[in-house]
């Protein structure tokens, strides 16, 4: 303030001055210091009176775009400070023209001058990233993108990494840099839809892989290693541990009678992750915190023992219960999940549910696509063909919540055999000794019947039938209250509350009858009560729920029509044990409670659902059951054959078809030595077609009989075939006498049914006690 402005102007312009200089020299030699990183050489000379002009003879180096990046970076800030100063430049003009006869240039002259140095370094830049690709390419190889016919999806593939890579991290973990070389390399050596790079050196690329020596499995009897496994910290666990220790005595002796009935046959050790993803934080985890308030403990009582069979049979087993578990044990890269494991899948086989299946498609990437073959979904209800094709399943209505992972059908496991196009899992229930039995049927009390439902609201519109089953029968319940008796529960029945294990147990040795009041759905409890000598009276549904008629099982990715409460027990073990009848026929109702209290039966349990049982069909399973090897391909469906050279015969003594036993049977499991062909009535499904016959739909079986040899074995007369992805296919269209094959090997279907159409049904026979196995499939 107050000073002379000329002096002022010449202090303002030589600082001007020097700043300018002073950016332009930190961003040339800054550029010079990185490219030197990159082993290059460098001169630089004035020609003229042109600005400086830069020469870099690049020697050899490494992958430089990042590099290259931060150059470019760099140069916008020197060329932002420039804009700045520009703007100072008019602001203070009348400054600069007083003292501006002190120099040649004015301010703006600078700017210019300034400004067409940096525009060169910023062309040379661009220079040298040509003169870098071209060298690597010569060295390397080019880094186009590869037109091949094996790799289709290669070119679209690097469209996308040019434009998304920077959205996940971890691409940036494997080595992408944003480079058409670092696409390529990822995209042929991390994932598998481009052709290997030539100049790559693979040998020390590949991930070292699994080791291939097998492991032989040894039974186990003590359990105490899968307790600590299990964990602690939430009631659901604590709940699944009891029951490990409650049946350990059980399962140690189940291990003895199955090592005897192997034989000592080896037996592969396999390392298996199993993911409780309903238990999970990120899942909601709902089930804890009712497991003490009468919340179904269905799922927890089949995890606890899918957890014990496989630990008995002797698996190298993984524990998770969470989602950072997970990760852990799966090799899970840093970022939001979009790419693939850092290595080959540390694991033979993954059990999880549908809440585990949709965290590691968010966790595992891609590899989830790679790597499906290995996994086990835990599905209480089952999952059709026609709802797991998901676009099958989106274009003919059968897209649901579930479902639609276009898995092998048979990688689903259920908890009783709904349908035998998914594998039925199960669980167990305590066997009794004979000892025990003959105490049961000693103390029964004769008028004595316990209600199935824990829940309140499972009582709400039921008190007319239990009236009259309250004339015969003094009633027990066993409904969870905090303070107060449900007012859903009559006056007239006495309720324990919610009982442990144990005491429910005694309850259930006593009672005469166990009763189901028409929810919940197929849970383990009928059998426990039918194992402690029980009979089991339950509703039948007239008409049957299904998703179309019943909240309950919309949503749920099955058409099965369920006929009454529990259709196993319906079904496989009827009288009897088990009684269904019209609960709103109070006649037809009262005559059944009438003839249970005369009916004398014993504590029963079916063999597929004792401890050996399940360790048997899970043995079967872990050893035969392969969905990564490639299926040997078949002749095409058109083919067809004399009937002198069809492998598939009539069956000696037997009015069935079969495979003959001279003709060579391609390998698969079950063996087709089971194989029984039929067909089906008209709108019939092949579950009922073959249990019809006493026998079991397999679906392996479709491929080998989806063809016109073993149409013209069944004496079908087809006026024309088609070959279509349907879900009911291979059949026959009674009304256009038309056959159609499938086209799709993922929609071939036991369930699958239609009115006018006959199915042709591969089915097989049954291994005593064990619907899930055939007589061979041990």
């Amino acid at each position: 303030q107050g000073a002379d402005p000329t002096h002022c102007s010449q202090m303002v312009n030589r600082c001007v001055h020097r700043v300018l200089i002073f950016v332009v020299g930190v961003g040339f030699f800054s550029f010079c210091f990185l490219m030197t990183s990159l082993g290059g050489q460098f001169s630089a000379k004035r020609l003229g009176d042109s600005p400086f002009t830069i020469r870099a003879e690049v020697m050899g180096g490494v992958e430089s775009r990042g590099i290259l990046r931060k150059i470019s970076d760099m140069l916008e800030v020197i060329m932002k400070r420039i804009d700045s100063l520009s703007r100072l430049d008019n602001a203070s003009d009348s400054v600069w023209k007083m003292g501006g006869d002190m120099y040649h240039d004015t301010p703006a002259g600078l700017v210019e001058r300034i400004q067409a140095i940096a525009q060169n370094v910023s062309n040379m830049a661009v220079r040298v990233e040509q003169i870098l690709q071209n060298s690597m390419a010569a060295g390397r190889g080019q880094c186009e993108v590869p037109r091949d016919p094996r790799y289709p999806d290669c070119p679209g593939k690097v469209d996308w990494m040019r434009a998304r890579w920077t959205s996940d991290p971890c691409y940036a973990f494997y080595g992408v840099d944003g480079s058409d070389c670092s696409f390529l390399i990822y995209l042929s050596e991390v994932e598998w839809f481009c052709p290997p790079l030539p100049w790559r050196n693979y040998t020390s690329i590949l991930p070292a892989r699994k080791s291939s020596t097998k492991r032989q499995a040894a039974f186990r009897a003590d359990v105490s290693a899968l307790l600590e496994q299990v964990g602690t910290g939430k009631e659901s666990l604590s709940f699944m541990k009891r029951r490990i220790r409650r049946l350990a005595a059980q399962w140690g002796m189940a291990a003895q009678q199955l090592d005897a009935k192997l034989h000592g046959r080896w037996r592969d050790e396999k390392k298996i992750l199993v993911h409780v993803g309903f238990l999970t934080e990120e899942s909601g985890d709902v089930f804890s915190p009712k497991v003490l308030k009468g919340g179904p403990l269905g799922e927890m009582v089949q995890w606890a023992d899918i957890l014990t069979a496989l630990y008995v049979l002797g698996h190298n087993l993984k524990i998770s219960i969470s989602v950072k578990e997970l990760q852990g044990f799966l090799g899970v890269p840093p970022g939001r999940g979009s790419c693939p494991l850092t290595g080959p899948l540390p694991f033979d086989l993954i059990y999880t549910d549908y809440h585990g299946l949709q965290q590691m498609k968010q966790h595992m990437g891609l590899s989830l696509k790679k790597y499906k073959c290995h996994i086990r979904v835990i599905d209480t209800f089952g999952t059709e063909p026609a709802y797991n094709h998901e676009e099958y399943a989106t274009m003919h209505g059968y897209r649901t919540n579930w479902g639609y992972w276009n898995l092998n059908c048979r990688q689903y496991m259920t908890m009783f055999p709904h349908t035998p196009d998914n594998s039925f899992m199960g669980f167990v229930s305590e066997e009794l000794n004979n000892t025990e039995k003959h105490r049961i049927q000693m103390n029964k009390v004769r008028n004595m019947a316990v209600v199935y439902g824990k829940e309140a609201s499972m009582w709400k519109g039921k008190e007319k039938f239990l009236q009259i089953l309250h004339r015969y029968m003094e009633i027990h319940g066993t409904v969870y209250y905090e303070t107060q008796r449900p007012p859903e529960v009559p006056a007239f029945v006495k309720n324990h509350g919610l009982l442990p294990q144990q005491e429910l147990q005694q309850l259930l040795r006593k009672a005469k009858l166990f009763i189901g009041i028409g929810f919940p759905y197929e849970g383990p409890a009928p059998l426990e009560a039918i194992a402690n000598g029980c009979v089991f009276l339950q509703p039948k549904f007239q008409p049957a729920h299904s998703s179309l008629n019943h909240e309950f099982f919309r949503g749920k990715p099955t058409s099965r029509e369920v006929s009454s409460q529990h259709p196993y027990a319906e079904q496989y073990i009827g009288r009897p044990h088990v009684m269904t009848v019209d609960f709103n026929n109070s006649e037809e109702f009262e005559a059944a409670v009438r003839e249970i209290m005369r009916t004398e039966v014993e504590p029963h349990l079916p063999y597929e659902y004792t401890c050996e049982g399940m360790l048997e069909r899970v043995h079967a399973y872990v050893q035969h059951q392969d969905f990564c090897s490639p299926e040997a391909p078949l002749p095409s469906v058109n083919s067809s054959r004399t009937l002198q050279g069809s492998p598939i015969v009539l069956l000696p003594n037997s009015t069935l078809l079969g495979w003959a036993s001279n003709a060579t049977a391609p390998p698969c499991w079950p063996p087709l030595s089971a194989l029984r062909l039929l067909l089906s009535t008209d709108g019939q499904s092949c579950v009922e077609a073959c249990r019809g016959a006493d026998l079991v739909c397999e679906p392996t079986f479709f491929r080998f009989v989806n063809n016109k040899d073993a149409l013209s074995r069944l004496e079908v007369q087809c006026e024309a075939v088609e070959v279509e992805t349907n879900h009911i296919f291979p059949a026959f269209s009674v009304l256009r006498r038309e056959c159609g094959l499938q086209k799709d090997p993922l929609l071939f279907s036991c369930a699958g049914h239609r009115p006018k159409y006959r199915r042709m049904c591969p089915c097989r026979d049954v291994r005593p006690g064990q619907v899930a196995l055939c007589r061979d499939c041990l």
